[in-house]
């Protein structure tokens, strides 16, 4: 195991598949010799070459477009995107043609895609690079979205990613980067997708939560373990597919739930996760589902503000405590 940063085991995911398979590229605005927006591309252009890491014009349609084509004439492209928030200007290429080509082709294209980018809020970017745009692709099949909490599943999520067949949304938080773990050193090291992952057991309540939300989750149960309440902490990792089956098990041994998410709280992922959740085990709740999400507002550029209106440990602590 080696200690390193989530972006620097993003880096070495993509090492590890450029060098295995010699289809693997990756393209995007300044991921050459800028490095990508959040450097994890960093110094990938002086050992691959600009053949196989692309710098490309300001143009998120014709990126993505350019990554459908490419994954559909056999290649496997790694399109990075500075921000989610400019994915809404290649939302066309992504919800028309990535998620829909396999199925309107009967099965005689596949698209081996994977669109990596940085998103979330709490560093006063202001409303329009401070989004959490998840639930806009879960709605849509055809594409699995992925969202990695720690650096071993940066790694591990991103290598399976690449080795799909089918378009993937990779969403990284920016507030993750920087953050440390122990990750393996396997280059055969993957995550599978659909696998959620209890990462603190309780018998008192279910949290369950995915990127960095994962965090303020482990947060909140140690502040709830003080208080005397055993919570059970659930990183979801991947949306599509989503993992239902053990977030069911924890919450039929708990008997309550909060989901925690950072989209906005109307129709956000997490609120897919409470339907099913009263859909399956209805019986087996003692209280109402919570839900822990970020204000229906445009998100503030005052620090305050902005921390106001966002998923928090204290908000998940106050919602644990609303069904105890």
């Amino acid at each position: 195991m080696a200690l390193i940063t989530y972006r620097e085991a993003l880096n070495q995911a993509l090492r590890e598949e450029l060098d295995r398979d010699e289809r693997v590229f990756i393209m995007g605005e300044e991921v050459g010799y800028f490095g990508g927006a959040f450097k994890v591309t960093d110094g990938l252009i002086a050992t691959y070459g600009e053949k196989r890491v692309r710098d490309t014009p300001i143009s998120e349609l014709t990126i993505v477009g350019a990554g459908v084509g490419a994954a559909m004439g056999g290649l496997r492209p790694v399109v990075e995107l500075m921000t989610i928030n400019f994915a809404l200007l290649a939302i066309d290429q992504i919800v028309n043609t990535a998620a829909k080509a396999r199925y309107m082709f009967g099965g005689q294209t596949k698209v081996p895609l994977v669109i990596r980018a940085p998103q979330g809020g709490g560093h006063q970017l202001g409303a329009q690079h401070s989004q959490s745009l998840e639930a806009y692709f879960v709605h849509c099949p055809g594409i699995r979205v992925a969202l990695p909490a720690t650096a071993a599943d940066a790694k591990g999520m991103l290598k399976y990613a690449i080795r799909q067949e089918d378009p993937v949304m990779f969403l990284e938080h920016e507030s993750l980067y920087g953050m440390k773990g122990e990750v393996p050193e396997d280059e055969d090291y993957l995550v599978p997708f659909g696998q959620a992952k209890v990462v603190r057991e309780g018998k008192d309540v279910t949290i369950i939560a995915y990127s960095k939300t994962v965090h303020d989750a482990l947060i909140a149960a140690d502040l709830l373990e003080n208080q005397g309440t055993d919570a059970e902490v659930i990183d979801l990792r991947t949306l599509n597919p989503l993992d239902i089956a053990t977030v069911l098990e924890s919450v039929r041994k708990t008997a309550r739930a909060v989901v925690v998410y950072e989209g906005w709280l109307t129709g956000g992922a997490g609120a897919e996760v409470a339907a099913q959740i009263y859909q399956a085990a209805f019986d087996d709740l003692d209280a109402p589902i919570q839900r822990v999400a970020s204000a229906d507002v445009p998100m503030p550029y005052n620090r305050h503000l902005e921390a106001a209106a966002l998923p928090s440990p204290d908000k998940i602590v106050r919602a644990v405590e609303r069904i105890s």
